[in-house]
Order: structure tokens, then sequence, then C-alpha cells
């Protein structure tokens, strides 16, 4: 049966309202809008139907934030069984990058939910599992899954903010920074330089900080016969 108007009829050619469908309107809107604009009326509207029919496939906005989150987590790679640790997390980290850059929203939310859905508990178990499996005591592994994170989430965060989006814009913005820094800021003169080389691309930072990351854990059987 296709979805019901205002009147009450039912509207030909529309596919069943779902959850599925809810979710998938309202991870569209979040990305156009940002959560601010998450609205049951809004999701409705872009749905075409009442705003209370909603409450037949979700419980209210709460739940949809819920459900969000866990489309975001479903979209980042789990690591791969028996996959050397390091790999496993350097592989996981950059598909998280891309899942956050796709949606800038999510990362305020992502470990904000009191009730994970099953793919964040999906994702935990594999990552906490992939560490386990490296070597990482509980103790260990916490630690490296809060720093990886950190990591991950401050660079999405700083990435996001950054006043260009492609390259043309990065070399117009340094470019006229180049033309007023004069000689009282010489150092600030010489990073701009860098900036500037055709050869410089701004992801390469994420690269370079992950493997500090990364070299800095160390198993707790490296720990113990190291000592």
């Amino acid at each position: 049966m296709g979805e019901r108007g205002t009147g009450g009829r039912a509207r030909p050619g529309r596919a069943a309202l779902s959850r599925e469908r809810v979710v998938q309107a309202a991870l569209a809107l979040a990305d156009e809008k940002g959560v601010v604009g998450l609205s049951m009326r809004a999701i409705a509207a872009r749905l075409g139907v009442e705003a209370m029919s909603l409450y037949n496939h979700v419980t209210n906005r709460e739940d949809i934030l819920d459900r969000l989150v866990d489309a975001v987590f479903a979209e980042i790679e789990l690591p791969v069984p028996d996959a050397d640790w390091k790999d496993a997390m350097r592989d996981r980290a950059a598909s998280a990058r891309r899942a956050l850059r796709r949606h800038p929203w999510a990362v305020g939310l992502m470990d904000s939910r009191s009730r994970p859905g099953a793919a964040v508990l999906r994702h935990h178990d594999a990552v906490l599992g992939s560490l386990r499996a490296g070597g990482f005591s509980v103790a260990m592994a916490a630690h490296a899954f809060s720093l990886i994170d950190s990591y991950v989430y401050g660079f999405v965060l700083q990435e996001l903010s950054l006043p260009f989006t492609n390259r043309a814009e990065l070399d117009a913005i340094v470019g006229d920074l180049l033309n007023v820094l004069g000689d009282d800021h010489p150092h600030l003169a010489e990073m701009t330089q860098h900036v500037l080389r055709p050869a410089y691309d701004y992801g390469d930072e994420f690269e370079f900080g992950l493997c500090v990351v990364l070299d800095g854990l160390h198993p707790d059987e490296d720990h113990a016969a190291a000592s």
C-alpha cells in the first residue's frame, strides 16, 4: 500500500514507509543541513508524509540520532581478521576519516549515544578484537582505541574547519597571507612557502600524524620483552 496523504488517501507509486526509509531521509537531511535542521517535521516533509506517521517506525528524534550514528559506523570498514594490528588500525582510521568527511555532522555524535546500535557494537568489538589478537591487554587496547579515535576525530574536526576545500582556494588564501607577512613573521612566511609547493597536500598531514600515533603504541608483550 502506498503512503497516505493528508486527506488519508494512499499515494500511488510511492514505496511504503519503513524505518530504513526514515533513517535514509534523516541521513540525507543531516548531510545537507546538519543535526540542527533535523526535526521530525523536516524528515516527514522530505518523505512526503505527515510527521505523525514517522512514529510508527521510530520512537522519537533521539532514536533517529542513535540510528544515524549506527549508519555512519556501518560505513567504516572493519579490521580484516588475522591482519597485522597496525595495518588494521591504519586502514580503519583512514576509512573512519572518509566516512566522517562524508557526514561532517557526525564527528560530535559518534561516541555520544547511550543506546548503541548493531553496527556500533560490531565495529567496537572488531577493533578491540584486532588489538587483543595483536598482543594488547584489555587496558592497553582501551588506551590504543581512545588514542586513535581522539586523533582521527580531532583531525577531521580541524580539516572540516579549514577555510578552503580545494587546492585553488588554498593557494589563494596562502598567497594573500604571504603578501601581508613582510619581514616580521619569518617562520610563518617560510611555512606559507612550504604550503605553496605544488606537491603539498594537507591530507598528507593525516597520514604523518597517524603513523606517529601507531608507532607510539606497542602490544604488552613488546613492553615485557624490552624491560
